[in-house]
């Protein structure tokens, strides 16, 4: 699979000639219908599979003493969110836009959130500019985008049971051509040597982690010609930086 790195690369050496973006576009294209296919025909047979352990858990409830009876479906669902975020990752350029009214998107997105952290001690603040304008986006793939961002907060915050004041903070700032999402923790932060890798696919640090949710937030902020970048410290936290702009070129 392509990372980060390479996708950047084949962007910029479509820019060079037509000819160059027919080519590269029609092995991306391909390389798409690959994972999507493959995806497909292993997840159907898997939901089968994990929905015959569910029926057979019901009707023999003892099973639930079996040795490795959790650990399996453990795996399984570790398989079927892979799978899941395999495909998100695969049509993370494929874009629906619309002009979206920014600070009802944002407050709706905020509630929602808070709502996850009810039985935590994570203090969470959002700061949203009233007069932010209207902007052109996929509605759906720019929430999963920040739900993703405050959600490995959130787990990096739940990492450090001994922290005092676990805080997540959600600010905007508003310039002519841009609006910008900057969502932070006072977590433990990401090491120097790693932050170069955590946007590549199958990259995580987390436990139970697929590492596709970084990527998959990097391709659809790069499809909104956008860009998404981290700053972190470790042992005080991290900021992630969502730049998007206002109006999409066509």
């Amino acid at each position: 699979m392509f990372t980060a790195t390479d996708y950047d690369k084949l962007q910029q050496i479509m820019k060079e000639s037509p000819e160059k973006k027919e080519l590269l576009t029609r092995l991306l294209e391909s390389h798409k219908t690959e994972i999507s296919t493959i995806s497909h025909e292993i997840r159907n047979p898997l939901t089968l599979i994990y929905s015959t352990l569910q029926m057979i858990e019901s009707q023999h409830r003892e099973v639930r003493d079996f040795r490795h009876w959790k650990s399996m479906r453990q795996d399984i669902e570790y398989m079927t969110q892979l799978l899941e975020e395999l495909s998100t990752y695969n049509n993370g350029e494929c874009l629906h836009l619309s002009a979206v009214d920014t600070v009802p998107f944002l407050e709706t997105l905020v509630l929602s959130f808070a709502a996850s952290i009810l039985d935590t001690n994570i203090e969470f603040t959002s700061r949203i500019t009233p007069d932010i304008p209207s902007v052109t986006m996929d509605p759906i793939k720019i929430r999963q985008l920040l739900l993703n961002l405050l959600g490995n907060a959130k787990d990096a915050l739940l990492a450090c049971p001994d922290l005092e004041y676990p805080a997540i903070g959600l600010h905007t700032e508003c310039t002519d051509r841009t609006v910008r999402f900057l969502i932070m923790d006072n977590g433990s932060g990401i090491r120097a040597e790693d932050i170069g890798s955590i946007f590549d696919p199958f990259v995580t640090h987390k436990v139970n982690g697929t590492g596709l949710g970084l990527a998959i937030a990097r391709r659809i902020i790069n499809a909104h010609n956008g860009s998404l970048n981290v700053e972190s410290t470790l042992g005080k936290g991290s900021v992630f930086t969502v730049i998007l702009p206002i109006q999409q070129d066509t």
